[in-house]
């Protein structure tokens, strides 16, 4: 291996306006996802809870093949199968009013989703942060992502999957958006 033990660390950081991750007309209908062929890894393989570079090589090449099929982005399984994230993005669902998103266990667990799930609670919506299988999908009526660059954004499909940008994803999406820009009568989170 290579050893940084005697390496200096430097440290720079660059602030700049950052257009829209998605397509603004794409994002408020719901974004399209393919669901990957790589997986994400076990988090014994590697560290998964920084933002490490070395991991985004999968979620590279899986955005770059759902893009070359039409898509804008993909949904990543987790090493056992289950539903994990998106190539850069966490991943919520919502069935009956209540929203599950994948238990980050392997993943990265985002400011983006530890803020909007913030937001949700001070809305009273349930959270259940649980295993999800792929085949679950079909049960739920809305799906989002959130992310640092994608901020709150509805998906409308991943692969066979429909979804339909609603209420609770919506409102979510102009909570966020206060909050960030400082917008009076922002939900505050929790």
């Amino acid at each position: 291996g290579v050893s940084a033990q005697k390496n200096r660390i430097n440290v720079a950081i660059a602030v700049w306006e950052w257009p829209s991750y998605f397509d603004p007309a794409e994002k408020l209908k719901g974004i399209r996802l393919d669901i990957a062929d790589w997986r994400r890894p076990d988090p014994k393989t590697a560290p998964s809870f920084a933002k490490a570079a070395g991991l985004y090589m999968i979620c590279t090449l899986s955005k770059h093949a759902a893009e070359a099929k039409g898509y804008a982005d993909a949904m990543m399984l987790d090493y056992r199968g289950q539903v994990a994230e998106a190539t850069g993005a966490n991943l919520f669902f919502i069935t009956d009013g209540v929203i599950h998103t994948p238990k980050p266990d392997c993943f990265l667990d985002g400011i983006t989703r530890r803020t909007v799930i913030g937001l949700a609670k001070a809305r009273g919506i349930e959270i259940v942060e649980r295993a999800i299988m792929p085949e679950e999908l079909s049960g739920f009526s809305e799906c989002f992502l959130t992310g640092t660059a994608a901020e709150v954004t509805p998906v409308s499909e991943i692969g066979p999957y429909a979804f339909t940008p609603g209420e609770i994803s919506r409102a979510l999406m102009d909570d966020y958006e206060a909050l960030v820009t400082g917008k009076a009568g922002a939900t505050k989170a929790a």
